[in-house]
C-alpha cells in the first residue's frame, strides 16, 4: 500500500515504531458487522476485534476493543471506568465524537483521545486485526503494540468472561 493510501491509524502505529499490515476486504455484502468483516477476510472471529465507543452516565466517553463475536459487559465497563452506568454512544454522535463512521472505527486516530481498553484475550495472540479507520480496511497488529500506541489498558471485558467472575 502506497504511503498516501495509509490511514491515520496506520500512521500512528508506524510513527510509534510498530508494524500495521493492511488487510483490505470487500464490503459489498457486509452489513456493518465485525463478523461480516471476519468472514470476508476468512479469519477466525477470535482474531478480529471490533472497536466500541461508549458513554458513561457522567457523559465521559470510553473505547473498548473486543473480539467481534463477543459482547461488552456493560456493568463491568462502568465499574472499570468509575461510571454508575454505561451505554453505547448513539450512532448519530459517532462521527462527531471520533471522526469515524460505523463499520470503520479504529481505536487509533480519533478526533479526541478517550480512555481505551483492549480485551485481555488479545494478549494470548501474536497478531490481531482491528479497523484501520476505513470501511473495508483492517490492519494486522501485535496486541502489545496496539496497547502502547493507543495508551490502552488490557482487561477481560466480555460478558462471557465476566459473567462467571461477577456471579462468584
Amino acid at each position: 500500500m502506497a504511503d498516501y493510501d495509509k490511514t491515520n491509524a496506520m500512521r500512528i502505529m508506524e510513527n510509534a515504531g510498530f508494524t500495521a499490515n493492511p488487510r483490505p476486504f470487500p464490503t459489498a455484502f457486509i452489513v456493518d458487522s465485525g463478523i461480516g468483516a471476519a468472514d470476508a477476510l476468512g479469519m477466525p472471529y477470535h482474531l478480529v476485534f471490533k472497536t466500541l465507543v461508549t458513554v458513561g452516565r457522567s457523559g465521559g466517553r470510553y473505547v473498548f476493543v473486543i473480539p467481534v463475536d463477543k459482547d461488552l459487559n456493560m456493568r463491568y465497563a462502568a465499574e472499570l471506568t468509575g461510571e454508575k452506568s454505561m451505554a453505547m454512544l448513539p450512532m448519530n454522535l459517532l462521527v462527531t465524537a471520533t471522526g469515524y463512521v460505523h463499520g470503520g472505527c479504529s481505536p487509533l486516530g480519533m478526533k479526541k483521545k478517550y480512555p481505551t481498553y483492549i480485551d485481555a484475550t488479545a494478549l494470548q495472540l501474536s497478531k490481531i486485526l482491528v479497523s484501520a479507520g476505513r470501511r473495508g480496511l483492517m490492519m494486522e497488529v501485535s496486541p502489545e503494540a496496539l496497547g502502547v500506541a493507543a495508551a490502552a489498558k488490557f482487561e477481560f471485558l466480555t460478558t462471557e468472561f465476566r459473567q462467571g467472575a461477577l456471579d462468584a
